[in-house]
């Protein structure tokens, strides 16, 4: 196992496409930040840097599956996983460690991301008191979320020998559950009641007067909870809601046990069918 990990994390340190991805995420970090500042500071509003700090959370979601599918792919169509079981390596070893390092450039996004956003966004915006620990949780569980969403990816990747292939149902897929899980974010966030105007005619003449109705969007009861569930259970949702500073996320705690469950999940599945697989 020692010696895969260290031929993987050799190709992965010679992987363009890697490192590529992690100069963007650093650049996207310092870009957003800045923009964010200056429209806030043209609008005589106070630079929040908590504003644009989470954006990886989503981003990652896209980065992941291609860069997945494109290094474990690489694998079959160059014969590497063929020649790793020839010289005795088990299936389990093999898969576990492609996850392992596909897991830890997942990881390094977000990091680069966070080093780009906090690099400029402390000097400029500052850091409010009492928010650091809000913010180390919402890390954390973003850090958790990325190994769940590669964990998936990986099932993916190294079940689908078409590295193309393998990429166009991870990309597909992220984008299926990154808009079910706005819409349900959306769903979550009707406000219980909203303020109506009623015209009341008069002999002097129109009067506008403000009432207060039920919103008959919002949702209640069990219908609520399964909407609830699946915002916080899904990898997406959690994105969803991490980018937003936390969002409807009602347990951190809820989110992280979510993601360690999705990934020991996908990569029991992944395990037991590929050691089954008929690898050409």
């Amino acid at each position: 196992m020692n010696r895969l990990l260290s031929a993987d994390f050799a190709k992965l340190r010679k992987y363009k496409f890697f490192w590529f991805s992690t100069a963007g995420m650093f650049l996207f970090g310092i870009f957003m930040v800045s923009m964010s500042y200056i429209a806030l500071i043209e609008y005589g509003e106070k630079p929040d840097l908590s504003n644009t700090l989470f954006i990886y959370a989503l981003t990652v979601v896209f980065i992941i599956p291609a860069f997945v599918s494109l290094f474990i792919g690489t694998e079959y169509s160059d014969g590497t996983i063929r020649n790793k079981m020839i010289i005795g390596h088990t299936r389990t070893a093999i898969y576990l460690s492609n996850l392992i390092v596909c897991s830890t450039a997942g990881l390094v996004f977000c990091i680069a991301y966070l080093a780009g956003a906090l690099a400029v966004g402390i000097p400029l915006c500052g850091l409010e008191d009492g928010a650091l620990r809000g913010i180390v949780i919402l890390v954390l569980c973003s850090f958790l979320m990325s190994f769940a969403f590669t964990s998936l990816c990986t099932l993916t990747g190294i079940l689908c020998q078409n590295k193309a292939l393998a990429a166009v149902i991870n990309i597909l897929a992220a984008c299926f559950l990154i808009v079910m899980s706005i819409y349900v974010f959306s769903k979550l966030e009707e406000p219980e009641t909203y303020m109506t105007a009623n015209i009341i005619t008069t002999e002097e003449g129109e009067i506008r007067e403000m009432q207060e109705v039920d919103n008959p969007g919002y949702l209640k009861g069990t219908e609520r909870d399964i909407y609830q569930f699946f915002n916080d259970f899904l990898p997406t949702g959690q994105a969803v809601n991490i980018t937003q500073g936390g969002g409807l996320a009602e347990k951190p705690e809820f989110l992280a046990a979510s993601s360690v469950f999705i990934t020991a999940a996908a990569a029991g599945i992944g395990i037991f069918v590929f050691r089954r697989r008929d690898v050409k």
